[in-house]
């Protein structure tokens, strides 16, 4: 980000009625998910790619998001374990997330943990997940891919209503009303079309020919969803033909977008090629 990039961002943030976007700090890191990386190095690398790629927004915080239920046939598995009374929810012999949650702690992270639902009950997952975790001060929220909610053979998913996203957020909050939901997808329409209070709108797009065409798209995302806060998700390897070109793709695909998404408050790196672009030391 620019001096006078920053400049403005700083001014927006304190200038009176600023929207919940620009009061936040804004946040950058990764997406994280046990299928993503072809190794995973462990939470210290990981916490280190989060650092990294705040350092390149001067004022960032490093965040992430941290799925911790896959898909798994009809419903979820996740990788802690679980409650094994609801049949499309499957718990895991071993905890995967708690060394990690323990070190973003300490190292001042914001760190959402979504889930892909299938038909699996979010209200459930929401419960099991944040009775495991809201005790962690790093947790600031959840969230939903919702290219598979109620969808399990492709990546569509159910459209979710106002309705039922104040009723995930208010599941949510019944652990502790500090926290947010976040809603994943790259289609507008799958999304709530006016309830934005307590909601983060997150961007998966991928497969563009350039990056003004990510741009062009992303700025539709937050306009669309404005004055809410929107975040964005990159780094896809359908996409590596043209990154791989710049000179710092996490940097200038971020600064890209931050110039023409007024309320985007997070940029994460995605896991796929995270160990390309953050090489392991």
């Amino acid at each position: 980000m620019s001096k006078y990039l920053a400049l403005i961002v700083l001014t927006a943030a304190l200038a009176p009625g600023a929207s919940e976007a620009t009061r936040e700090r804004l946040g950058a890191g990764f997406r994280w998910s046990v299928y993503g990386p072809k190794q995973d190095p462990g939470p210290e690398y990981w916490a280190r790619v989060g650092r990294e790629m705040a350092a390149r927004f001067p004022g960032a915080t490093p965040e992430a998001i941290w799925i911790v239920g896959k898909l798994k046939g009809r419903g979820t598995q996740l990788n802690f374990p679980a409650d094994g009374s609801d049949p499309l929810v499957a718990g895991s012999d071993t905890d995967g997330n708690e060394a990690a949650l323990r070190l973003f702690d300490e190292l001042g992270f914001r760190v959402w943990l979504q889930v892909e639902p299938g038909h699996a009950s979010v209200e459930t997952l929401f419960r099991l997940i944040l009775a495991r975790y809201g005790r962690h001060p790093c947790v600031v929220g959840v969230g939903v891919d919702v290219e598979w909610y109620r969808s399990t053979d492709k990546p569509e998913g159910e459209p979710v209503s106002d309705a039922l996203a104040a009723a995930w957020l208010a599941a949510a909050r019944k652990h502790g009303p500090q926290y947010r939901l976040f809603l994943k997808h790259w289609e507008i329409g799958k999304l709530p079309q006016t309830l934005r209070e307590g909601l983060l709108f997150v961007d998966d797009s991928q497969i563009f020919p350039g990056l003004d065409a990510m741009v062009a798209e992303f700025t539709k995302w937050g306009q669309a969803f404005a004055p809410a806060p929107v975040a964005f998700q990159f780094g896809y390897a359908s996409d590596r033909p043209w990154w791989r070109t710049l000179d710092d793709p996490p940097s200038e695909i971020g600064r890209r977008i931050l110039a023409a998404t007024p309320n985007a408050a997070a940029l994460f790196w995605v896991d796929f090629t995270a160990l390309e672009v953050f090489p392991p030391r």
